[in-house]
């Protein structure tokens, strides 16, 4: 078998298969815990994003840099002076996953606004667990509806998809007899 039928192989079980769908949701709850739990703790803990960024930017000079200059020149001159404003989304954007992911409610989209956030957090030079939830919110993008399968996803997405207008097909034009 040649690697591209293996590749939709693999594809369509997790789109389609029910053992993918309850594998892919036990993911998608902790994930979405994880995400939760991190968004609180920060909303509780009164997170200020002041001293990772000034960490982050640290770690962008030296003989091993560990930051992109490109990332840093961002930190330093568009994130550190908007600190007030990623002190509100960073909480509200781990929150947010978190909840959507537990309730499998947007699932697909959840997963992807989640591993942009684990990747600007291993572009500012923190490792922890990004990798580990990068892999497997790849996992939740690539499995798409049926990552969301077992949640409020299985009632939202068919109702959304009722109030989008119809597609009309035009008919096929019957060939004309030249004379």
């Amino acid at each position: 078998m040649k690697m591209e039928e293996w590749e939709n192989l693999f594809n369509n079980w997790l789109r389609k298969n029910p053992i993918a769908m309850w594998l892919l949701t036990v993911v998608r709850v902790y994930l979405g815990y994880t995400w939760l739990k991190g968004g609180i703790n920060k909303w509780i803990g009164g997170f200020d994003a002041g001293g990772f960024l000034k960490g982050a930017i640290a770690k962008a000079s030296g003989e091993h840099p560990t930051v992109q200059d490109w990332w840093a020149a961002f930190l330093k001159h568009g994130a550190l002076p908007g600190v007030k404003l990623f002190n509100i989304l960073i909480p509200l954007g781990e929150t947010l996953v978190g909840l959507a992911l537990l309730l499998g409610t947007f699932a697909t989209f959840a997963a992807l606004m989640g591993m942009v956030m684990n990747f600007a957090f291993l572009l500012s030079g923190s490792i922890s667990v990004n990798p580990q939830m990068i892999l497997l919110e790849m996992f939740l993008v690539v499995a798409a509806a049926n990552a969301g399968r077992i949640g409020l996803d299985y009632w939202m997405m068919p109702y959304l998809r009722s109030l989008l207008p119809k597609k009309q097909t035009i008919p096929a034009s019957t060939p004309q007899k030249s004379m």
